[in-house]
């Protein structure tokens, strides 16, 4: 935890010294022109200064990792953005563009003209450039693929062909092979004669003549076993293994479950076509858990900070318009029972309460289904136990929390009907809440929507119209 406050201590510290810079150039540069000097001195001394300034912010970022200047560059409006990317050495944008928000990595790309995109994808490996490819214009993806040798051509065309949330769309190619019939002391030979190993190598893929995969030898069984020993007596033959295919959901969570650093990926045939790294399950984990985030308040893409407020508007209508639509339900469901409210007009300041008490408790149980199939822990053989099980959640709370805001309503208004009904109309909505919580989820999933998409925004809207018509209901029958 300290560890990881100081790194986002630095990070700020270097975002603050970044902005300082560039608010001491853009300080200098006017007073500079507000000087009165003849054009020739005045041109010099603006170019000398520009320099100056520049040399200083240029080196500040050379110092800095390219996840460190992502983070600066998507800390910046717009205008200082593009002048500290101007400032990144060339041969270091492919990596930024890697490491930048989806919606940053296209103001930067639209800052840049072909030759330069080029030479910043030819930088990268070819599993980084099946990341950064779909954001290449075509001519430049074009011109890209016809400079790649065969083989890495064809491995990013292969790349390409897969969704984003398939293995084969996150694995790489970086893989050390080594053949079963020979010994371990041979094996060590091999790999100090490459001298180095791909980042993240915590073993080493055993194949035949044909690539198929027969096993793989952990480094750490290498170091520890007798060098005279085969690798097919210390390898490990039935190895965690993950197709192109399978989602990369799954393959997240098996990285989990049996903590992998890296896995191999083959094709139907069992031959050896990738490697799957923990580095890139991270960063799909990561991109997921945003995407939800984003998708649970209404935001159909991710948002670029310092974007337009056009571009922002657009981001944003959808689920606003839902919303209003949802509104308008609750409203006329309301206005179903004007006369009730004008008889007692204390409905009207507690039956927001029975309506936000549900739709809270109806977002604790959604997110709690949401979670469990994100999971996988939720099947048909245990729905019908989590429906009771919720509906046994809801009743207690009602009961409580209801019998709470009855006394409480009893005393402010010293009527026991309306405390009774208080309670009622309390315990009823968090019935519905719960009802509606578990099936709408699970609703969504059926016909193959992300059940975090909007899943909120739903069950609020039942719980305020059901919570309205429930208590003005239950107060039309018994107070008026």
């Amino acid at each position: 935890m300290a560890e990881n406050q100081e790194i986002k201590e630095s990070l700020q510290e270097s975002l603050q010294q970044v902005i300082t810079l560039l608010d001491k150039q853009h300080l200098i540069e006017d007073l500079v022109h507000k000087q009165e000097q003849d054009a020739p001195k005045q041109e010099l001394l603006e170019t000398l200064v520009h320099k100056q300034n520049l040399a200083v912010l240029q080196s500040k970022l050379d110092l800095l990792h390219p996840a460190d200047v992502a983070y600066i560059l998507e800390a910046l409006p717009l205008e200082q953005r593009l002048d500290v990317w101007e400032l990144v050495k060339a041969e270091r944008d492919g990596e930024i563009l890697l490491e930048v928000s989806d919606a940053v990595r296209q103001t930067l790309i639209a800052d840049m003209d072909s030759d330069e995109l080029l030479a910043a994808a030819e930088q990268l490996d070819t599993d980084e450039l099946a990341d950064l490819a779909p954001d290449l214009p075509k001519d430049v993806l074009q011109d890209l693929l016809e400079s790649l040798d065969t083989q890495n051509r064809e491995r990013l065309q292969s790349a390409l062909a897969y969704p984003d949330d398939a293995v084969g769309a996150l694995m790489d190619f970086d893989i050390v092979t080594i053949r079963e019939d020979i010994s371990l002391e041979v094996a060590l030979r091999y790999l100090r004669r490459i001298g180095t190993l791909p980042d993240h190598t915590d073993k080493l893929f055993v194949v035949d003549r044909h690539d198929i995969l027969r096993g793989v030898l952990p480094l750490k069984r290498l170091v520890v076993k007798d060098l005279d020993l085969g690798v097919s007596e210390v390898m490990t033959a039935d190895p965690v293994v993950f197709n192109p295919e399978d989602l990369a959901d799954d393959a997240s969570k098996a990285f989990e479950r049996y903590d992998l650093v890296t896995a191999p990926v083959v094709d139907a045939n069992n031959k050896l076509v990738g490697r799957l790294t923990v580095d890139a399950v991270m960063d799909f984990i990561r991109e997921e858990a945003e995407s939800d985030m984003l998708s649970m308040a209404g935001l159909r893409e991710e948002e670029d900070l310092f974007s337009s407020v056009w571009k922002s508007v657009q981001n944003r209508w959808a689920w606003l318009a839902v919303n209003l639509v949802t509104a308008l339900i609750a409203s006329r469901v309301i206005g179903m029972f004007e006369g009730s409210i004008e008889k007692v007009v204390a409905l009207a300041a507690l039956m927001p309460i029975v309506a936000g008490i549900g739709g809270n408790s109806g977002n604790q149980t959604t997110t709690m289904i949401v979670r469990g199939l994100a999971l996988g822990q939720i099947a048909s053989h245990n729905m019908q136990s989590l429906l009771k099980k919720e509906l046994g959640v809801s009743l207690l709370n009602g009961l409580i929390w209801g019998g709470v805001l009855g006394f409480i309503a009893f005393m402010l208004y010293h009527n026991t009907t309306l405390s009774v009904l208080m309670t009622a109309a309390m315990t009823l909505n968090l019935l519905l809440a719960a009802v509606m919580g578990v099936m709408i989820p699970l609703v969504m999933t059926k016909f193959g929507r992300d059940p975090a998409v909007g899943s909120s925004v739903l069950i609020t809207a039942v719980t305020d119209s059901g919570g309205f018509f429930i208590f003005l209901g239950l107060a039309t029958v018994f107070l008026t």
